[in-house]
């Protein structure tokens, strides 16, 4: 897939997870890319975006800013509602003055988890915590803002930067010989690669105005790596992997979520059905199980390359 000639993607939030992986893959095809990390953009900053949005001249924006402590969010809630529930509504507005779309990110933890499926998109959000519920103000604002939009949700996202729950387990595995992790919250480990890529497949959709049904690509989708499990499921597969690449690993013992108490609550069942983007797009989730192997090739095989020059 080839970007329209010329196009111009504006990301904000270029120094996170899916911001960092936007910034690549879309140079790898043919977008000409504005990167703007938090310390050249702040989101909050309604004027700042605006000024942004009008300067840069982009054919599309992507918003992959998020305030993402989930935890730290309980007692930081004013900040985290100014970057997650109103600077998505600041940036539809100005994209809307600039008649050009906004693809933004948001989150699985808007919904309770008191439910024995996948959560689909029509689905009541019900957020626990001031995270998800910061996110879901977020998703309100930005339809206020502008009909010319699409919100696509994803779940525990993972890459070879940033914070995430795959670099902090194969850390604390060089700490530690075994490890206590939660097994009866259930969710979709997701690759940053894989959202951006999704990103920018409906990006390229909408900027050539088609899709092969002949729906537009705009609304609320879902999008995560194929296949559910629990954090615990989630820090085995880590530790087989990183063990079969000869890097330090730890046993992972199970523990329920009343034995690790954290500020904010998580939904219990936080999978997404994705069905629908599969049936307006064609898209097909690959299994986090390959999508966490490519995550482990990157860090695991470069680390071994720096021992082994070092010795």
């Amino acid at each position: 897939m080839i970007a329209p000639p010329s196009k111009r993607v504006l990301v904000t939030g270029a120094g996170g997870q899916v911001g960092t992986e936007l910034t690549v893959e879309a140079a790898r095809m043919g977008f000409s890319v504005a990167a703007l990390p938090h310390t050249d953009l702040d989101i909050a900053d309604e004027n700042a975006i605006a000024e942004a949005v009008t300067a840069l001249k982009p054919d599309v924006v992507i918003n992959a800013a998020a305030y993402t402590a989930v935890d730290k969010a309980e007692s930081e809630p004013e900040r985290a509602h100014a970057i997650n529930a109103r600077a998505p509504g600041f940036l539809g507005v100005a994209c809307d003055r600039a008649g050009i779309p906004l693809l933004h990110i948001s989150t699985d933890y808007v919904f309770d988890g008191n439910t024995g499926r996948p959560w689909r998109e029509d689905d009541p959000v019900a957020p626990l915590g001031v995270y998800g519920a910061s996110k879901a103000e977020g998703e309100d604002a930005l339809r206020r803002a502008t009909a010319n939009h699409v919100i696509l949700r994803t779940a525990w996202v993972f890459s070879p930067h940033g914070h995430n729950f795959v670099r902090t387990m194969l850390r604390l595995s060089s700490e530690r010989d075994e490890l206590s992790v939660v097994d009866d919250q259930l969710g979709c480990p997701t690759s940053a690669t894989d959202v951006a890529r999704v990103l920018l497949k409906l990006t390229s959709t909408i900027l050539d105005d088609k899709t092969a049904g002949g729906e537009q690509p705009r609304g609320t989708f879902h999008f995560c790596n194929a296949g559910t499990t629990s954090w615990y499921g989630f820090a085995r597969a880590i530790m087989a992997g990183a063990e079969m690449r000869g890097a330090p690993s730890a046993a992972v013992q199970p523990i329920p979520t009343s034995a690790y108490p954290t500020p904010a609550h998580r939904p219990a069942n936080s999978a997404l059905d994705c069905a629908k983007l599969k049936s307006v797009f064609g898209i097909e989730p690959r299994p986090w199980e390959e999508a966490l192997d490519g995550v482990l090739d990157r860090l695991l095989t470069a680390t071994s390359e720096r021992k082994a020059e070092a010795t």
